[in-house]
């Protein structure tokens, strides 16, 4: 697994198998960033991780993921996907997000989520 390519499409069969935080744990660099739409983003793995879990721990039931389509180029991919779940707080999502990910040492170093609100 040596290709930006070869290395998200094994992250991406991750997230469908229900297995975020292991493809979080193996593909995000220690320094990430990550910024959901034009918000601030949230600097460092630690501070990651953490917003991970509760996004994950209030998610009342999961329907399906899917991915619509993926494009990589000199360390920086996309992937655009499909949600359906019920979040505690927010309710039943169901919408399309495109996820851009710059790459830095074999790994993510920024990921932006862009989705209609």
């Amino acid at each position: 697994m040596n290709t930006i390519e070869e290395k998200l499409k094994k992250l991406n069969e991750l997230v469908l198998a229900g297995k975020m935080m292991d493809a979080f744990e193996q593909f995000y660099h220690d320094d990430v960033q990550m910024q959901e739409n034009e918000s601030e983003p949230v600097k460092g793995k630690d501070a990651n991780r953490e917003r991970e879990l509760i996004f994950l721990n209030n998610i009342e039931e999961f329907r399906s993921a899917s991915v619509n389509a993926v494009a990589t180029g000199d360390d920086v991919s996309f992937v655009v996907w499909s949600y359906d779940y019920t979040h505690k707080e927010w309710g039943v999502k169901k919408y399309t997000q495109v996820s851009v990910q710059k790459w830095k040492d074999g790994q993510i170093i920024h990921e932006q989520f862009f989705y209609n609100n």
